[in-house]
């Protein structure tokens, strides 16, 4: 309430009506960020990657020499320690007998495709930080056209300032919501890229592990 007794307060369906168009296209972006950094902190889990339960019950079988158990644990338990898991195996029964099977390749192999997936994951949020802001400057410059093509169209009419407070306010708000959008997914994106980068050192370990197993 201002010293006039004039209300000041701006509903939140006001705000959206004034931003325009692009402000659905701003809300879709942050619902595919959300549902993005939901996604990654459930799938990315440690026990998700790789199950500790597995990675015991894996390495006693190849201890006792039966690979092919393993191999059928793997793939009851699909995760990316399993599929890593799976291309050793697959190098060993399929090298030549009497020949060196070629597991660290096929780890490598595996291990990289794995380490890709789960980076492209994580830079989906990058990808949206990136975009929010734009699609805010686009409101930006849309505002400001509609404020001063309004100015010259009513200029004979003896426009008046609330012409362009209209356009101005879509270019803020437009630009307010699209710096919203980005800010968050630039925090997750950095949070989240650390988690995924010790999520692939420690599948590296276990790769290394399933090498000197068949070493």
């Amino acid at each position: 309430m201002n010293d006039m007794g004039i209300s000041t307060g701006i509903k939140l369906s006001q705000v959206w009506e004034t931003g325009g168009p692009l402000m659905w296209v701003l809300a879709g972006l942050s619902a595919i960020a959300l549902a993005v950094v939901l996604y990654l902190l459930l799938a990315q889990r440690r026990g998700a990657l790789a199950p500790h339960a597995l990675i015991s019950d894996v390495f006693n079988r190849l201890q006792t020499g039966d690979v092919s158990e393993a191999r059928r644990l793997c793939q009851r338990h699909p995760c990316a320690f399993g599929v890593i898991a799976v291309a050793a195996f697959d190098a060993v029964t399929g090298a030549p007998q009497g020949s060196r099977p070629p597991v660290a390749t096929a780890v490598e192999t595996a291990g990289a495709h794995i380490a890709e997936r789960i980076q492209g994951a994580v830079d989906w949020l990058a990808d949206i930080a990136a975009v929010a802001p734009l699609v805010g400057l686009l409101g930006t410059v849309l505002g400001m056209y509609k404020a001063f093509g309004s100015i010259a169209s009513d200029l004979a009419a003896n426009a008046r300032p609330t012409v362009l407070a209209q356009g101005v306010s879509e270019a803020i708000i437009t630009t307010m919501f699209g710096l919203m959008v980005s800010i968050p997914c630039l925090v997750f994106h950095a949070m989240l890229r650390r988690r995924a980068a010790r999520r692939i050192s420690g599948l590296e370990t276990l790769a290394v592990a399933l090498e000197k197993a068949f070493a």
